[in-house]
């Protein structure tokens, strides 16, 4: 602070404050005793309890997994199936434990891998240690020794391949099982791995059938049904925040501003639909992992034919988040430091809200189709967004002169130059724009005779009007405080256009606000048609 009147000053408490009061936060509450503990463990109840029911599938895939475990675990547990396998039918229940995953496809997948990895290293085991068999007791161990490293290093070089990488744990499965079979062969069956062998694909394929049955008939999560509801929040998050965004910035009268750590780091608890559309952008490899999950599945509910077009889900979320980066980038001009006047932003009140209106029932339109796989009809819709859009565009040129500067820098030899008058009083309905701009001209020119007969009754009210303006939008750029302004020697000769530059610069953020819209409503046409290109091949 400066000690002046209406100055300003940005305070942004450093990291060692925080951290000395967040310590002394949990020092007070180690003081309470038992009563924290108690008060900590209910919070913590809570949080599980609200983690659970925000998905349900999270418990029925726990209580899945307990059950099939426990189901193979029966094998030992009995004596006539232990003395059948023995002790190598432990492989079951790791098989199960490493193979059992939270949807149906992926857990086709990994068996899959599981299976082919197995059998794969078996056969190469058996090759391998018949070969050491013949070769001698001296030379068995170095064969055994030297396979094993180069199994491992072909593995671990293949599975870093590109277009391997699907396959990753596939490789892992021959690496551990080929070494667990040579080795255990070579010191416990008494120079016999073909029976070694046997009795772990025997073990492995009880595991594995075990999963695949309990994940399938079991309370079945499909990947495919998850991908499908995922792409549709995704539409309507993007339609929520594009709506709370405008509201937002249109209710926005400039007396509420954020404080500047909070804008920097995107803590907006106030704004839920903002951070839905955050999650949208961070979605896509949760996506592309649905998408390969699901195509391991059979056909099964809604999606009833072979060769389900999932990836094409995947293009349509890409083409979204090509439109909610412009949603992000409207929310950015919302909280900016540099804002146009509030009487400036409700003269495109009407256009700016039917404009995004438009476009966020578009979107879940949209959204509406995939989810009831119907594909209906947007023409009309699709010509109400352009023609709002356009009608947007044609206010915003009629009335370009209210965002650019019209005031001239004032010569060496006059500094008190006439300013002209900016009408603040334009209909919103866009059928009166024409009759309404040839009026502003008229206004202006009246205005700008009755100015010159009377400079100095007007530069005055002009220069405090523009302080109180200042002042009130907190605005920060260039990055000075108000007062500066005042201890200048030149306030005569450069603080009108400095004050002009910054309105001008003010009024240009509502340009950018608009602009941001119609890209918008220009991305949603790449939208529209990937849309019609799932239903397309998904039969809608």
């Amino acid at each position: 602070m400066n000690g002046k009147k209406g100055s300003m000053e940005i305070n942004i408490p450093c990291a060692t404050t925080k951290v000395m009061k967040q310590h002394d936060i949990e020092a007070d509450g180690s003081k309470n005793g038992g009563e924290g503990e108690i008060f900590s463990f209910k919070a913590w109840m809570w949080r599980v309890w609200d983690f659970c029911k925000e998905d349900s599938n999270r418990v029925k895939f726990a209580f899945k997994v307990g059950f099939a475990v426990l189901l193979v675990s029966l094998l030992i547990l009995f004596r006539a199936p232990y003395e059948v396998f023995g002790t190598s039918i432990i492989w079951s229940i790791l098989t199960v434990a490493i193979m059992f995953e939270y949807t149906v496809g992926a857990t086709f997948n990994r068996g899959f891998n599981r299976a082919l990895g197995s059998l794969l290293a078996g056969i190469l085991a058996i090759g391998v240690a018949q070969l050491a068999l013949r070769s001698g007791r001296v030379a068995e161990p170095i064969i055994i020794g030297i396979s094993i490293f180069f199994v491992g290093a072909i593995t671990s070089f293949m599975k870093q391949w590109p277009s391997l990488v699907p396959y990753e744990y596939g490789f892992r499965v021959v690496l551990f099982t080929y070494c667990l079979i040579v080795v255990s062969g070579y010191r416990m069956s008494m120079g016999n791995p073909l029976r070694t062998a046997m009795d772990r694909l025997y073990s492995i394929a009880i595991g594995g059938f075990v999963a695949v049955l309990v994940n399938v008939l079991v309370f079945p999560i499909w990947a495919g049904e998850q991908l499908h509801k995922e792409l549709v929040n995704n539409f309507n998050s993007v339609a929520d925040s594009l709506e709370e965004c405008v509201r937002k910035y249109l209710e926005d009268d400039g007396t509420v501003h954020p404080e500047f750590s909070k804008t920097v780091m995107d803590e907006f608890p106030d704004e839920p639909a903002y951070r839905k559309c955050r999650n949208t952008l961070n979605s896509s490899a949760k996506l592309e992992s649905l998408a390969i999950s699901a195509k391991w599945e059979p056909p099964h509910g809604r999606f009833r034919h072979f060769f389900y077009p999932w990836s094409e889900y995947v293009k349509v979320a890409a083409v979204l988040r090509y439109c909610a980066y412009e949603v992000m980038a409207l929310h950015g001009v919302l909280h900016s430091e540099i804002q146009a006047p509030y009487n400036l932003r409700i003269t495109f009140q009407s256009e700016i809200k039917e404009a995004s209106n438009l476009a966020a029932e578009l979107v879940r339109s949209l959204s509406l189709d995939i989810f009831n796989m119907k594909k209906s009809t947007r023409t009309s819709l699709l010509k109400r967004v352009h023609s709002s859009t356009e009608k947007l565009q044609r206010a915003i040129d009629i009335h370009s002169y209210l965002l650019t500067s019209s005031f001239d820098p004032p010569d060496s030899n006059n500094h008190s130059k006439p300013l002209p008058k900016l009408t603040q009083t334009l209909s919103s309905s866009f059928s009166e724009v024409s009759n309404q701009s040839q009026e502003v001209q008229l206004d202006r020119t009246t205005s700008l005779e009755k100015n010159q007969s009377t400079p100095q009754q007007t530069a005055e009210p002009y220069h405090e009007l523009m302080r109180k303006q200042s002042r009130r939008l907190h605005y920060s750029w260039p990055p000075r405080q108000v007062d500066a302004f005042e201890d200048d020697s030149t306030v005569g000769s450069d603080f009108l256009p400095r004050m002009k530059a910054l309105e001008s610069t003010a009024a240009l953020s509502l340009a950018t606000f608009t602009s941001l819209l119609i890209e918008f409503v220009a991305r949603l046409d790449h939208l529209v048609d990937a849309v019609d290109v799932l239903s397309k091949l998904a039969k809608f």
